[in-house]
């Protein structure tokens, strides 16, 4: 099954749906053969969608209406079982402008997490791309896994999982000066920068998503110090969002404010060096003992899950991966290496 397969055209089963009922409330369910949505409101018989087009109004034994919608993109990655804490959609968005990811290219992302940002990177580089995502835990490649599978309902041919440290893993897998974007999502990106160096081509990119100042201050003044990468560049992303009815129209009493920093920079050619950048000079140009206490795990509030609840967001995961497979009639799949 193809990703374009199950995003268009008239609901069949196996098809992923956003049932949106009474007062709003949404109910996101997976086509199956004889299957039924109970709800307190009655029951609604999976088969009355299919072959419905997208955003259709069906009615349950309740006689209560659902507007039918496939879900999009940043509507599953918000829903989707989490390992660990993924990118949130209005980040993706920058991650691939700014990274400029296009079809075709080969990008190498470390960590996966809980593959919300693989999903919008497999999307940009088609078929024809090659994407390597670096994960050091084998439970959050696990859910990673099982969820890319189960929003394009099988394991891409485009996409690697490799569980190990990027910078004895990356050596291996790739050819140097073979690799067009690297994004970094990781506690200490600095730690990587080298053996990205190495990887990338000349003109290739680098993009690090970090959550705090400190180690956006750490990944700049490294990317400097190597000699190898264009002025570093930064910025964040803010999304504020407006209610419209009639003449009331004020934005929303909430927004998505801070969620990490992007800093971008570009490989050098081999043996260039740059024209200066001139920069105010600082008082504090680099940085110190005091401040390597302040990247410490807990101080940069990386957040910690427990053994038992990861084990638990991998199998539900993996069930919804399942059930996507049973529901298209591919069967049980073997576990993935």
């Amino acid at each position: 099954m193809s990703e374009t397969s199950h995003l268009s055209g008239p609901f069949r089963i196996g098809d992923r749906v956003q049932l949106t009922g009474p007062k709003g409330r949404l109910h996101t369910i997976t086509l199956r053969e004889r299957g039924e949505l109970h709800t307190h409101h009655g029951v609604l018989a999976h088969e009355s969608l299919v072959g419905q087009p997208d955003g259709s109004v069906v009615v349950n034994s309740g006689g209560h209406e659902y507007l039918a919608l496939r879900p999009l993109l940043r509507d599953f990655v918000m829903s989707m079982p989490r390992g660990a804490a993924i990118v949130y959609p209005k980040d993706a968005a920058q991650i691939l402008a700014q990274a400029d990811i296009f079809p075709g290219a080969v990008v190498v992302e470390a960590g996966v997490g809980s593959g919300a940002l693989a999903l919008w990177l497999l999307r940009a580089i088609g078929p024809s791309g090659r994407l390597l995502s670096f994960e050091r835990r084998e439970e959050f490649a696990d859910v990673a896994r099982a969820n890319v599978e189960t929003f394009l309902g099988e394991h891409p041919a485009s996409w690697d999982v490799v569980v190990g440290d990027l910078v004895e893993e990356l050596p291996g897998a790739v050819a140097p000066r073979s690799v067009d974007r690297v994004v970094l999502d990781m506690l200490a990106p600095w730690e990587c920068v080298d053996a990205v160096a190495d990887a990338l081509t000349p003109g290739g990119v680098v993009l690090c998503y970090i959550a705090t100042a400190t180690q956006l201050s750490r990944v700049a003044e490294y990317l400097r110090g190597t000699g190898l990468f264009t002025e570093p560049e930064a910025s964040e992303t803010m999304v504020r969002g407006w209610h419209v009815e009639g003449l009331a129209v004020r934005p929303d009493h909430r927004m998505v404010a801070h969620t990490g920093f992007l800093i971008t920079a570009r490989r050098l050619a081999p043996g260039a060096v740059p024209p200066d950048v001139r920069r105010r000079a600082l008082k504090k140009p680099t940085y110190g003992e005091e401040d390597i206490e302040a990247w410490t795990p807990g101080a940069v509030g990386d957040r910690e899950i427990t053994d038992k609840n990861l084990r638990k967001r991998v199998r539900e995961a993996q069930k919804a991966a399942e059930g996507i497979r049973q529901a298209s009639g591919q069967g049980a799949s073997e576990p993935t290496d």
